[in-house]
């Protein structure tokens, strides 16, 4: 059986060689590229971010990526998220003072974290959501995070003909915060499963199985 074909999003936003050795680790054939109709082509989407909301926002826009997430998840086509790749998804930004409209995947707004240290840099554990698919095998495991924003307050509601987002939380500093989101073809951490070890490799693995029955 082929493997499937991942795109790994490059829209100017860091190393994004580590998620890409990751993630053909996890089985997949790996391109990464900010071509449209490659992106729109493969089994699955891996939109990486780091950095500031705003500057990850227009780089994704310079390549039309909102475009592309938009158009894949029209089809019930997978995307993952990671970090400010998950970020992006919500609505909104708000970082110094300023706001950023983000890709409306999700309502909420990303906002700096209510902590007494931040950023939130290491290792953590999470509040993981029964039914889980993405955390299959690794619910009590730790993830690495890095990161000053976050979102902290859930706003989807759905009605009967939406399955519930699956959410999963973390916690820093007494201040709880969205650690993952699982919503039918779109996922997301706002860890880092390339830098966590054993638990984040069978995450992505459990991710890439997932395309093979999308």
């Amino acid at each position: 059986m082929a493997q499937p074909s991942v795109v790994v999003l490059d829209y100017g936003s860091g190393n994004l060689r580590s998620a890409v050795r990751a993630v053909e680790r996890a089985g997949a054939s790996v391109e990464l590229t900010s071509d449209m109709d490659a992106a729109l082509a493969a089994d699955g989407l891996l939109v990486p971010g780091v950095g500031a909301y705003e500057a990850c926002m227009k780089g994704l826009r310079e390549i039309r990526g909102e475009r592309i997430i938009g158009r894949r998840l029209s089809g019930g086509r997978p995307v993952l998220g990671i970090c400010v790749g998950m970020q992006i998804l919500f609505a909104r930004g708000v970082e110094h003072g300023v706001e950023t409209e983000g890709c409306d995947e999700w309502p909420g707004v990303v906002e700096r974290l209510q902590a007494p240290i931040v950023p939130h840099m290491g290792w953590n554990t999470l509040d993981v959501p029964e039914g889980t698919e993405l955390f299959a095998g690794v619910e009590d495991e730790r993830f690495y995070f890095v990161h000053s924003y976050g979102v902290r307050t859930w706003e989807l509601v759905t009605n009967d003909r939406t399955k519930a987002p699956l959410v999963t939380w973390a916690e820093h500093g007494g201040d709880r915060f969205v650690a993952a989101v699982e919503n039918g073809a779109l996922s997301a951490t706002q860890f880092h499963p390339e830098k966590s070890g054993d638990a984040g490799a069978a995450l992505l693995r459990n991710w890439v199985q997932s395309l093979k029955s999308a």
